[in-house]
């Protein structure tokens, strides 16, 4: 299978700047021509003419160039540029270091022995950033962008000293974990877990016992999506070996995986237990968030109600899980465009399950077009839902099926 084509770097800036501002690409479109000196073409035609540009399809030219800088306010290095100095980075508001900042960074990136505590600082801010950003647009467009990062950080952590190495050495820990998750998230399972690999070595060299933990609980992730439940048991079991130095979050994710893999298995009293413990494990977190580890802001009672829903539809508990998984879709955000994808899947699924077929149709057809636009295992589930459905012969089936065709870009 030929791997997908990654989106150039510029186009991935536009659509950040796009998502950053909050606007949709109709809302784009009109600010377009109030930036323009002259009448653009048909509303319809233009939308479409965005969408080219953020796909990284076409690349805009001159003029186009020009209206996109005017309407976001920025200069066309740092919308089109290939690299922002003094990193690479998106076009976002909340990343523009100030001045001082700014020639700290610049200096430590020409002398990385130089690296201090506040160029670390920022670059842990730009990843929490990035994250952000990735839950909205996806993985497929920032992967490239993170990796052109991690260069950059590997070299400051290298030339780190003393006890801010440690720190440094940690953040490029989360940056490998990072770029584990996206290639992942793209099916690229081979650089997944190398990545995880890295990460967890890094982990554990800066001495980051939730960091190490987390790695494992994510390539237990990795297992059961691959169908491999029992090493997703044990992966998540290594995980608790650092139990006593990690969060109660962490220890959460952790239990829950268990749970899930118990689930794939059809082990029902095994998998309700270990989710019972996460439960507990994740109500006392909630007490004390501002302790748990950056890259699990996450992680909260709605998204762990949809985590026990997965566990149910393994189990083949429609009703269970369709309940678990409306409760934690009303909890989460609009913006987790490609999470709602794959937990409505979920959902249509659930609702099938239990012979709703008409609220399984209407659940699918709704979340269509995030999943082809940002979670390829969404789209196989919807796949596999539609084909259920066909074969108890429910009117509508096909729908969903033209449907993810119909937004295929």
């Amino acid at each position: 299978m030929n791997a997908t084509p990654a989106v150039p770097v510029w186009a991935t800036r536009l659509l950040a700047a796009r998502i950053a501002k909050g606007w949709s690409q109709r809302d784009l479109a009109r600010e377009l021509i109030k930036a323009a000196d002259k009448p653009l073409t048909e509303l319809p035609n233009l939308i479409r003419r965005i969408r080219g540009h953020e796909t990284g399809e076409h690349r805009p030219d001159a003029f186009y160039t020009t209206l996109y800088c005017k309407a976001f306010g920025l200069t066309e290095d740092q919308l089109f540029g290939t690299v922002i100095k003094p990193v690479p980075a998106l076009a976002l508001p909340t990343l523009s270091p100030d001045a001082d900042l700014y020639e700290r960074i610049t200096r430590a990136i020409e002398h990385p022995s130089r690296v201090d505590l506040a160029t670390v600082q920022w670059l842990e801010h730009c990843l929490a950033e990035h994250r952000r950003v990735e839950d909205t647009i996806g993985s497929r467009p920032l992967l490239p962008l993170i990796h052109a990062q991690l260069s950059t950080v590997a070299d400051l952590a290298r030339g780190a000293q003393g006890p801010l190495a440690d720190r440094a050495i940690a953040v490029l820990a989360q940056y490998a974990q990072f770029i584990a998750w996206m290639c992942q998230d793209s099916r690229q399972h081979a650089a997944a877990l190398a990545w995880y690999d890295r990460s967890h070595a890094w982990a554990l060299e800066a001495g980051d016992a939730c960091l190490a933990s987390t790695t494992l609980n994510m390539r237990a992730h990795q297992a059961w999506s691959l169908g491999d439940a029992q090493r997703c048991v044990r992966l998540a079991q290594a995980s608790r070996w650092h139990d006593g130095r990690t969060t109660h979050g962490v220890q959460g994710m952790a239990a829950q995986m268990a749970g899930r893999g118990h689930a794939q298995m059809g082990e029902a009293n095994q998998a309700r237990t270990q989710l019972a413990e996460a439960e507990d494990l994740i109500r006392t977190a909630a007490e004390h968030p501002e302790d748990e580890p950056p890259w699990m802001y996450f992680y909260n009672e709605g998204w762990f109600l949809m985590q026990r829903g997965m566990a149910e539809l393994e189990l083949g508990d429609g009703r269970r899980a369709a309940d678990y998984l409306e409760r934690g879709l009303s909890t989460l955000p609009d913006h987790y465009r490609r999470d709602r994808a794959w937990y409505g899947a979920c959902l249509a699924r659930a609702q099938a399950l239990q012979g709703d077929a008409e609220a399984a149709i209407s659940t699918a057809l709704d979340v269509a077009p995030d999943a082809t636009a940002l979670n390829a295992y969404a789209v196989t589930e919807l796949r596999r839902t539609a084909k259920d459905l066909a074969s108890a012969g429910a009117p509508g089936a096909e729908a969903i099926k033209d449907s993810l065709t119909a937004s295929q870009p």
